[in-house]
Formats: structure tokens, C-alpha cells, sequence
């Protein structure tokens, strides 16, 4: 159900190839949440690096949610870009998992169109 790659370079590095990878996939960036710096503002003090980037195809979101509105709380697909045992790692949870979650006849070819191109954008990241 999770997917976890090990990448090159930094965290902010890894998260800028992120951003490009997505863009080149024809996904767009929706968000991106740097949760070390998010909690350092809320007075908790975390060592490790952590980004959030949340990423859809607002085409294939359509589909999703025609089909089963409750899977909005699973939209848009969030990627970590986090530091953990001295390596930077990119990490998932697979869309076809995810959305076996919810009732919904049709779903799993769009979950796989969706999980194969957040694989790539993860490999193309992460090289």
C-alpha cells in the first residue's frame, strides 16, 4: 500500500525535481507543506525535514469523484519528501490501494492511470 523510494540530493532538491516531474506529467502541484517548519510555528520543535506535495490531474479527479464523492478525503494524491536514517525518501500511498477504500464500480482503471504516472513522477525525482 505504500510505495518509498530513496532519492539523491536534498530534501529541497528532491522536492523542486518533484514539482517539475509533476508538471512534465501533466499533473499540477495543488500544494506543498513544509511540516517541519508548520510545526516549528505551532512551538514543536522536529529535527527531520518533511515535505508534503499534493499533486492531482484534475481530469482523472473528476472521474474519481463522480463515481464516489466520499474519495475526496483521499484527493489530491500527497507525495512525502522527508529525511529519515541520514537518506532522503519519497513516499506514496498506491492509488489502486487507496481507492479500494470505496464503493465505486470503475475506479480501479483510473486508479492505476493515476498510480502509474505518480510512479514516474517519483522515479524522475528521485534519479
Amino acid at each position: 500500500m505504500l510505495h518509498v523510494r530513496e532519492a539523491h540530493g536534498s530534501v529541497q532538491e528532491v522536492t523542486q525535481r518533484l514539482e517539475e516531474a509533476t508538471k512534465a506529467n501533466k499533473f499540477g502541484v495543488l500544494g506543498k507543506i513544509d511540516l517541519t517548519q508548520k510545526m516549528r510555528e505551532k512551538g514543536v520543535e522536529f529535527g527531520p525535514q518533511c515535505v508534503v506535495i499534493e499533486v492531482c490531474s484534475p481530469v482523472q479527479a473528476k472521474r474519481v469523484l463522480e463515481a464516489a464523492m466520499a474519495a475526496s478525503a483521499a484527493l489530491p494524491c500527497r507525495i512525502g519528501v522527508y529525511e529519515e536514517g541520514g537518506k532522503v525518501k519519497v513516499s506514496t500511498i498506491l492509488p489502486t490501494d487507496m481507492l479500494r477504500l470505496f464503493d465505486a464500480a470503475g475506479l480501479e482503471p483510473v486508479a492505476r492511470e493515476v498510480e502509474e504516472t505518480i510512479l514516474r513522477i517519483i522515479a524522475a525525482a528521485c534519479a
